[in-house]
């Protein structure tokens, strides 16, 4: 893995993390929250991230490494 790809990942996975924190902060106060679409869309953005951060983020960097 190149230095550019191992940087790049630990940044990314740094900026979903953020976001996460953000978007539960959001529900916990309920202050973002209006109505009930509205906590169903933060509920899918924060399924979402986990998916990306979880699931593709290392398939990626497997087909990376497989050159």
């Amino acid at each position: 893995m190149s230095s550019y790809d191992s940087r790049f990942e630990r940044e990314l996975q740094k900026r979903i993390g953020e976001e996460l924190v953000r978007l539960r902060e959001d529900l916990e106060l309920g202050t973002a929250i209006k109505d009930y679409a509205q906590y169903r869309d933060y509920i899918g953005r924060i399924a979402s991230l986990k998916r990306v951060a979880i699931e593709f983020c290392p398939e990626v960097q497997a087909q990376i490494d497989k050159g």
